[in-house]
């Protein structure tokens, strides 16, 4: 291999590394069978979540994840055939939510496991993941059930107040 061939490698396999440091989770898919149009679709709805969705080869990506927390990730099947990453920054569950309204629709891809907050998952834990909702939609939740019981106790004093003046 030429000193070239191999530096453009190390390239791609810094790159994998430094997408992997500053991803909060990232989600391991078999992409196979997906056309063009599928494929674009699928980005562009993954980028309007702040998700990066690229395909590496699975030797660079086990280089690039050699001796990290991430190691675990190359163990058993998860990098091999064909292989694409999620990478997610802010909303962890985005990229697993995308992908698996993608898989729901283009009954295509597949989940092969991933990595959330710095632990490896595998397949059927990130399909339970990907059924988490956002973090707004969360946040929105628990807001509610906060101000529900103070809206109550409102309206009761305020019921109160009224049939004591009447």
């Amino acid at each position: 291999m030429s000193v070239e061939a191999k530096a453009a490698k190390q390239v791609v396999i810094d790159e994998i590394k430094s997408k992997f440091d500053n991803a909060q989770s990232v989600v391991v898919v078999d992409y196979l069978g997906l056309t063009v149009a599928e494929a674009d679709a699928l980005r562009a709805n993954l980028r309007k979540e702040g998700v990066d969705f690229t395909v590496y080869k699975n030797t660079l990506i086990r280089r690039a994840i050699d001796g990290t927390d991430f190691a675990a990730l190359a163990e058993g099947e998860t990098l091999k055939g064909s292989t694409a990453l999620a990478f997610s920054g802010e909303d962890v569950t985005a990229g697993a939510r995308v992908l698996s309204k993608a898989i729901k629709d283009y009954k295509k891809m597949a989940f092969k496991g991933g990595v959330v907050e710095g632990t490896v998952y595998d397949k059927a834990q990130i399909e339970d993941f990907a059924s988490i909702p956002g973090r707004d939609v969360l946040i929105a939740r628990f807001m509610g059930s906060i101000q529900s019981p103070m809206t109550k106790l409102a309206l009761t004093l305020k019921a109160i107040a009224e049939a004591k003046e009447a």
